[in-house]
């Protein structure tokens, strides 16, 4: 989805101007464009695969800290996830993989494809390409001329059609958690929530406020089995728990 920065609204000291009238006239069919019929056809498409979804907790604290460590540097949040999910990808390589008709695909790169949604409608998936591979500073770079480009639509087809994981990020609106549509041609899509704080029980029984997201991981049953997307997520909260500070090595 496209990052909104928050809006701050001084006092109101005359009235609102009035809202701006709709694109579309109230009661009239408005057509798909080329991007929106892309992606029915696409969604109808993935309602022919078999798919199973687990749901995981992860604390966020320290990323949150590494977070505001690298903003400055113009480091993204997107490009943190990209780069967390891309090096815990590159250790269960069947959930980076797709279905063939013969045979499992095993991918030869881990390409990050990252969901965002279009203003007149429809999204796109601009992929970061051997995520795993690329540092974390020159991913943000990459990550901000894709989105710039696919705004403007500008973007080649294979800087939006190669991918072989995609994320789904709906945190900056608030949203807890939720479900992602399996694109075609990939074996997974992670859907990621918000950090917020939740009283979590410590291991000598005490509790403390912690900031924790969920993450939804979408599978392809054909080729991905529970245990394989289980030991992924868990590889990955492992990476963002205990070791934020590698991402930027």
């Amino acid at each position: 989805p496209l990052l909104f920065p928050p809006l701050l609204f001084p006092p109101l000291l005359f009235p609102p101007p009035p809202f701006p009238p709709p694109r579309q006239p109230p009661g009239e069919l408005k057509p798909f464009n080329g991007m929106q019929q892309a992606v029915i056809n696409n969604m109808n498409a993935s309602l022919t695969v078999p798919v199973f979804r687990i749901a995981y907790s992860i604390t966020t604290d320290a990323l949150d800290g590494l977070y505001k460590q690298v903003k400055p540097k113009g480091v993204t949040m997107t490009a943190l996830l990209a780069k967390a999910v891309a090096i815990t990808l590159a250790k269960h390589p069947i959930v980076n993989a797709s279905y063939a008709p013969t045979g499992i695909q095993y991918s030869s790169a881990v390409n990050i494809a990252v969901a965002v949604a279009m203003p007149d409608g429809g999204l796109i998936t601009p992929v970061l390409p051997q995520a795993d591979r690329t540092d974390l500073y020159s991913l943000s770079r990459q990550w901000q001329d894709l989105v710039a480009r696919a705004r403007a639509k500008q973007l080649k087809p294979d800087e939006y059609s190669t991918g072989t994981f995609t994320l789904s990020n709906l945190g900056m609106f608030g949203v807890d958690a939720f479900d992602a549509i399996l694109p075609p041609g990939q074996g997974s899509i992670l859907a990621i929530g918000g950090s917020k704080p939740q009283l979590v029980a410590q291991a000598d029984g005490s509790f403390a406020v912690r900031r924790q997201m969920t993450v939804n991981i979408t599978s392809d049953h054909r080729i991905i089995y529970g245990a394989d997307a289980a030991a992924f997520l868990k590889d990955l909260a492992d990476l963002i728990e205990n070791r934020v500070q590698s991402l930027t090595l």
